[in-house]
């Protein structure tokens, strides 16, 4: 079988540059074991425009965010489902100091502001200071943007629901070998397994662990996301997605005790509402040091790309990035130069095949 191209794994990266390139008349074929709890699959869907203690915007949010909500809605039209909700942060600050830190940054940051009225928000919430909003957020239906595309793929019959064995992977001058396929260019959009194959393992990869525990809030308005240490997220009518850790210091990748006990005990201090803890998972993220995705095709061996290290932001910076490494593919366009893995030259080319 022969292929342009070879994309391991269908996360969020893997779904956008396979559509890109497909779209583009290349052929495709994606390899992908599906997994109930990786990053992708876990993740909230929440686009960002601020984030930090300090309140400041996100890395090129502004370049970032109106490319991704035009792409979620050419997504909507594709699967004929909603996928997009745009909406606002509600953040209930916990000390004083955090509360002025708000107050001081809305003078500054348009983004940052006080929802309308306040006071209804005593209903369902006890809090010592009033909350902010950050608006505009975007709020994405991952799950069903990776299985409606998931679906489209086994209809092209362009996807393998299988382990990808890297050991079986050979490459050559030009092109790559696995099994019975032949590809121009193998591309590597395994998120925190990425580190496991050998010539990208000099990349700063740091395994970032994160815990979500879904529940039933009965009452609670969904047209807002609320954030208070934890972050509740609307996930469907009166389950709401609950998290998430940032665990750089972790045995495992299994749910743990602690974190559901923290769940329990923020919720009872923090709700007025009855609610019930329904389901608990993990997974790790495909984070790095430098906090800068990993964009571009390998400085001694071209027939092998990659398309990672997105962390936390991948809803936000998979679609920008899957465009820029699909036009760099097909048209030779340069590729952000703070996400190009050509800055990583030297240490990927001690590698030696």
């Amino acid at each position: 079988m022969n292929v342009d191209y070879l994309i391991i794994g269908q996360g969020i990266c893997g779904s956008f540059l396979s559509r890109y390139l497909l779209e583009a008349g290349c052929d495709v074929l994606v390899i992908d074991k599906e997994r109930p709890n990786t990053a992708s699959r876990v993740a909230s869907g929440i686009i960002n425009p601020v984030t930090g203690r300090r309140l400041v915007k996100t890395w090129e949010i502004d370049k970032f965010m109106p490319l991704a909500k035009d792409a979620y809605k050419s997504w909507e039209l594709l699967l004929g489902k909603p996928l997009l909700t745009e909406t606002s942060i509600l953040d209930f600050p916990v000390t004083a100091q955090m509360h002025l830190a708000f107050q001081e940054r809305m003078a500054e940051e348009s983004l940052l502001g006080i929802p309308a009225n306040t006071d209804q928000w005593k209903h369902f919430f006890h809090f010592a200071f009033p909350p902010g909003e950050i608006k505009p957020a975007l709020l994405i239906n991952i799950n069903a943007l990776l299985e409606g595309w998931r679906s489209i793929l086994i209809e092209k019959n362009t996807i393998r629901e299988e382990v990808f064995y890297h050991e079986e992977l050979v490459i050559k001058e030009n092109n790559v070998v696995y099994r019975d396929i032949k590809a121009n260019k193998v591309l590597f959009c395994d998120g925190a397994a990425g580190n496991q194959f050998h010539m990208f393992a000099a990349l700063p990869f740091v395994a970032n662990k994160g815990e979500v525990i879904w529940a039933r809030i009965p009452g609670l308005p969904s047209g807002q996301i609320y954030k208070c240490g934890l972050t509740i997220v609307p996930w469907n009518e009166d389950i709401f997605w609950i998290g998430s850790t940032y665990e750089w210091d972790f045995e495992d990748d299994q749910p743990t005790d602690a974190f559901r006990d923290r769940v329990n005990n923020t919720l009872k201090a923090w709700l007025k509402l009855p609610f019930e803890l329904l389901d608990h998972k993990a997974s790790l993220r495909p984070a790095n040091m430098e906090r800068r995705p990993f964009v571009g095709l390998h400085p001694q061996y071209s027939s092998v790309g990659i398309l990672n290290g997105m962390g936390t932001k991948g809803c936000s910076l998979a679609p920008w990035f899957a465009r820029e490494l699909a036009n760099h593919l097909i048209h030779g366009l340069p590729i952000h130069p703070q996400a190009d893995i050509s800055r990583f030259s030297k240490i990927l080319s001690r590698f030696i095949h």
